[in-house]
């Protein structure tokens, strides 16, 4: 079938071109007007949770008591109180329209309350309520009145959790645009180095381009159905570009490879389709999969992430396996041309054989002690992973910005120079069996229980209506420290009024709630994923054994990035070349991400390397044989493409939000180590521990594998797979 796609796309070509085209500059048009649909942060809470609960009580007639934005005042030469720097402030506050606030207090309108005013009287602040209770309406709110706030003279920054999500906004295109300006250029002079073509380079790119631009016309479609946010723009973008990048790479020495074994031009796509493509689909299945899992999570953030990411991948094979076969025949034999001399050429001597290539000569030696080999290597990939084991869970909040931004400068001034941080609250929701007027003794008793849990700086009842109450508790800490979780754990441990229930919400609460949702449900997303990617593994080669080991490796694979991560983020190790202030914590959402896309990509390079490994074994290879040739074979495009991938995954690191560069990190650590360690050491060294044992399954699952037709592998269909010399791009 794949090969049928290859060869329809091949003889249309003209016509499959020119719909690319079209498509691209529609998705270049009406695709990007996704940044206007993005949420911004909201969904990262779990909608079962006790916090989210709380927070739909106060969305009702009991009402909200929080600041959503801070406005702090500063004057470098006066204190705020002076008639020169008061009277504008006052004035500027004054006329902001109310539409869509709830509430202004500032020093003034709360009868010059010390609060309001620092410590050594040049700073003041504003603190605003919104009406609604949704994230990216208050976002929109804040956004229609915010040049209302500024004032001549004096220094305006704007905080609190409404502010921290519409500058996170702001920051998403711009880390997009700036991480395409640096990554563009660099891979196409890789793509020049690895083929030695500007032809060959120019079609893996353009490949790349197309689905990258498609990705936001997906992505637009899904915002239709769900709430899609800022950061899952970030990653699915970035990893479309990617991924359609890899593939080709893969399609595209294929095609060479056939050319030089001296097939016809249809020919040499129909194999090409059949072989490299037949790969490239059970990649992007096993890669979709591993977002599927992302699915399983109820907050919308993750969920919606699982949405879209199976949907760009999906849109990069069917890219890969259609308009790739298209322009490889249309390129045919000048895609060698503009070749690109290196130096270190070697004139006038052909390529060497197989069993010369280094990658060759690697696998021979990892199998002379493969016992040796694979029990150093697992014990460095477990003992680069053991930090892990003392990880501290964060939520996203303002600590994701720039310390220069905007919402970190006003959180690091109300920390340093007032006695009390306004937007540092928990609420708690009591539910009584009968009228909360007639408790308020038994509300003023709980609150003064509440007043004594360590952390807590002071809590009252603040609003009553039916039989619900309010009560409101300030705190010092920082929201995402271990003392805030104990805190809310002290808090949550206390009994409510006789026959009454509490339910506490706030940033510390809803932290705890999103750590607690995560990791009730990872497990159940691991089980996922290793049993849907093993059953794909089945499908592609027919064997228990390799679904088994492939699952463990790659989880190896990632201990690696899981304990930089944490010594990185949480420990501050390198913080400064990376620009980012550390909280001490990592946020919670980012393992089930890593292992959602590095697991997916580990998958994606395993397919391809064992597929040539099993072409060689079939053509009646012993399996040491058949190990080292498939390495040979495979093991620069596996290290090219992940290069590549790199490259594109390094956009993550120049991204000004600490979330994304967190997403960098770990996922360029876990290709380099999956591309080296694993797949050119690990794997030759336990396929040689396993041998013929290696393709086993059951006799009746052989024969439904046989008999379903999956058994059609790449050495069936092309003469190139038999071939002694070393590939086409050498």
């Amino acid at each position: 079938m794949i090969a049928s796609i290859g060869r329809f796309s091949a003889a249309h070509r003209r016509w499959v071109v020119i719909g690319a085209v079209l498509f691209t500059l529609l998705a270049g048009g009406w695709g990007t007007t996704v940044f206007g649909a993005i949420t911004g942060g909201a969904g990262f809470d779990d909608p079962h949770s006790q916090s989210t609960k709380a927070d739909t009580v106060l969305a009702g007639p009991l009402g909200r008591q929080a600041d959503d934005v801070v406005v702090l005042y500063r004057s470098a030469d006066r204190p705020v109180t002076d008639p020169a720097v008061a009277g504008p402030i006052q004035a500027a506050v004054a006329a902001v329209p109310r539409t869509d606030l709830d509430r202004v207090d500032t020093y003034w309108s709360t009868g010059n309350n010390p609060e309001f005013l620092s410590k050594d009287g040049h700073s003041t602040y504003v603190a605003l309520q919104f009406k609604s209770s949704d994230d990216q309406e208050r976002v929109k709110a804040l956004q229609a009145v915010e040049k209302n706030f500024e004032v001549p003279g004096t220094e305006v920054h704007f905080g609190g959790i409404t502010a921290m999500t519409e500058q996170v906004n702001g920051l998403t295109g711009q880390d997009i645009g700036r991480a395409e300006m640096l990554s563009v250029p660099l891979l196409l002079i890789l793509l020049v180095f690895i083929f030695r073509s500007a032809v060959a380079a120019s079609l893996p790119l353009a490949t790349g381009a197309v689905v990258a631009l498609g990705s936001f016309a997906v992505l637009r479609l899904l915002t239709f159905f769900v709430h899609i946010s800022s950061s899952v723009i970030n990653v699915i973008t970035i990893l479309g570009l990617g991924l359609a990048i890899d593939y080709a790479l893969f399609m595209v020495n294929r095609f060479r490879e056939e050319l030089a074994a001296g097939t016809s031009l249809d020919e040499a796509v129909a194999r090409t389709s059949a072989t490299a493509g037949r790969t490239v689909a059970f990649s992007g299945l096993a890669v979709a999969i591993s977002f599927a899992g992302l699915i399983l999570f109820p907050s919308r953030f993750l969920s919606s992430m699982g949405y879209a990411a199976v949907s760009v991948v999906a849109f990069a094979v069917v890219g890969s396996l259609t308009l790739l076969p298209a322009l490889l025949r249309m390129t045919g034999h000048r895609i060698n041309s503009l070749r690109v001399p290196m130096p270190w050429d070697r004139r006038g001597e052909g390529p060497k054989p197989e069993n010369q290539g280094r990658w060759y000569r690697t696998a021979k030696l990892v199998m002379r002690r493969p016992l040796v080999v694979t029990l150093a290597v697992v014990a460095l990939l477990v003992g680069l992973g053991s930090p892990f084991l003392g990880v501290n869970w964060a939520r996203p909040g303002d600590w994701v910005l720039p310390s220069s931004s905007d919402a970190r400068v006003v959180t690091q001034h109300l920390a340093a120079d007032f006695t009390q941080d306004p937007t540092k609250t928990v609420t708690a929701v009591v539910t009584l069996p009968g009228p909360a007027d007639g408790a308020r003794g038994a509300l003023d008793e709980f609150a003064n229980r509440l007043d004594s849990v360590s952390g807590v700086t002071g809590a009252a009842v603040t609003n009553t209506t039916g039989n619900l109450a309010r009560i409101t508790a300030h705190y010092s800490m920082d929201p995402m420290s271990r003392e805030a979780r104990t805190m809310v754990d002290g808090l949550r441990s206390l009994r409510a009024p006789d026959g009454g229930t509490a339910a506490f919400t706030g940033m510390p609460a809803s932290r705890v709630d999103i750590v607690h949702m995560i990791g009730s449900r990872a497990v159940w997303m691991a089980i996922f994923v290793a049993v849907v990617s093993s059953l794909v593994l089945f499908l592609a080669f027919g064997s228990v054994t390799i679904p088994l080991k492939s699952v463990v490796l790659n989880l190896l694979s990632l201990s690696a990035a899981f304990g930089a991560i944490k010594l990185i983020f949480q420990d501050g190790h390198l913080h400064n070349l990376l620009g980012f202030t550390p909280i001490g914590a990592i946020d919670a959402n980012f393992p089930v991400l890593i292992v959602a896309i590095a697991f997916g990509l580990a998958m994606d390079y395993e397919v391809f390397l064992l597929s040539r490994i099993k072409e060689s074994h079939d053509l009646g290879h012993d399996p040491a044989e058949s190990i080292a040739i498939g390495l040979q074979r495979t093991g620069k495009i596996i290290t090219s493409a992940a290069l590549l991938l790199v490259v594109v995954v390094c956009g993550f690191l120049t991204s000004s939000i600490a979330f994304m560069q967190m997403i960098g990190v770990g996922l360029v650590i876990a290709i380099v180590v999956d591309a080296t360690l694993v797949r050119a050491i690990l794997v030759p060294a336990t396929m040689k521990l396993l041998g013929h044992r290696a393709w086993w399954a059951p006799a009746p699952l052989r024969r439904i594998w046989q008999r379903v037709n999956l058994a059609h592998g790449e050495a069936d269909s092309s003469p190139a797979s038999s071939r002694v010399e070393q590939p086409a791009n050498g």
